[in-house]
């Protein structure tokens, strides 16, 4: 999974385990040191083009001297809120042909959400809390 670092994340918030991070806006120098330090696997860092644009150059230097990749991406739209558990359980719900109305009875997730869920959402980004984790 893919962890985002957004602005006014203390260093508490990152998992230690973490392999990738998406900075949604550039960092300062002293935060990613103590990021790198504490993500000792951290293989990729992915930024928007933005981002990257407004990156400062130090910062750059000091990821790639950790020979960690940089890549540009784009990650459109809004995370989808509703808990991962949930999510499946209306999902599965669907399957076994219930109704809109009674899977937003038993989940608690609005119809309108289950919809999308189904028929559109590519489900890349999931709110986890404060946390936006991004699948893959």
């Amino acid at each position: 999974m893919i962890f985002s670092v957004l602005p006014g994340m203390t260093l508490k918030d990152i998992p230690k385990e973490a392999t990738q991070l998406h900075f949604v806006r550039p960092i300062k120098k002293e935060l990613l040191e103590k990021i790198l330090k504490k993500c000792s696997g951290l293989k990729q860092v992915t930024l928007s083009k933005s981002c990257l644009a407004r990156m400062p150059k130090k910062n750059i230097a000091l990821i790639r001297k950790e020979d960690i990749a940089i890549r540009k991406e784009t990650r459109a739209g809004r995370p989808i809120s509703v808990p991962l558990e949930k999510m499946q359980q209306a999902l599965e719900m669907r399957k076994d042909y219930q109704s809109l109305r009674e899977v937003e009875k038993v989940t608690g997730i609005s119809k309108s959400t289950v919809h999308y869920l189904e028929k559109y959402a590519q489900r890349a980004k999931i709110k986890n809390g404060k946390n936006i984790i991004y699948l893959k």
